[in-house]
């Protein structure tokens, strides 16, 4: 039981470690990771309502050809947990958001809507208020 413990291995005279094949990864590799949904959504298939917070294991891969400032775009792959039917997410780091892209929509939340009133307010202020050089 003790050879579990070896801190050094044996490695015979004539061993050569460039003849070991180095493992070439893809360009667009997916890797898997557990994630929790971002928002709550609801699956086109079957209609089950996930809400936000579930957690999930994903495959997360980068968008190719898509960047925001430099930033990399995720795209993540997870399954319905009533119906197994595959849901897409992407990141939106322009608004700081995700985006279903495909199998699920995203539900109505209402602190959205308000937040997006009151900016369409502060715009409109903005554009309608005269300037102090018009008086």
């Amino acid at each position: 039981m003790g050879e579990r413990k070896v801190l050094n291995k044996y490695y015979p005279p004539d061993f050569d470690p460039s003849l070991i094949p180095k493992r070439t990864k893809p360009k667009n590799d997916q890797v898997k990771v557990r994630m929790m949904t971002p928002m709550s959504i609801r699956c086109l298939s079957c209609g089950e309502y996930i809400y936000k917070g579930k957690k999930f294991n994903a495959r997360k891969e980068t968008v190719t050809g898509e960047e925001y400032l430099g930033i990399k775009i995720f795209r993540f792959y997870l399954k319905c947990p009533r119906c197994s039917s595959e849901i897409t997410l992407k990141t939106d780091p322009k608004n700081s958001d995700y985006v279903c892209e495909m199998g699920a929509t995203r539900n109505f939340e209402p602190w959205r809507e308000q937040d997006k009133q009151i900016e369409e307010a502060k715009d409109c202020l903005l554009y309608t208020s005269p300037s102090p050089r018009d008086s």
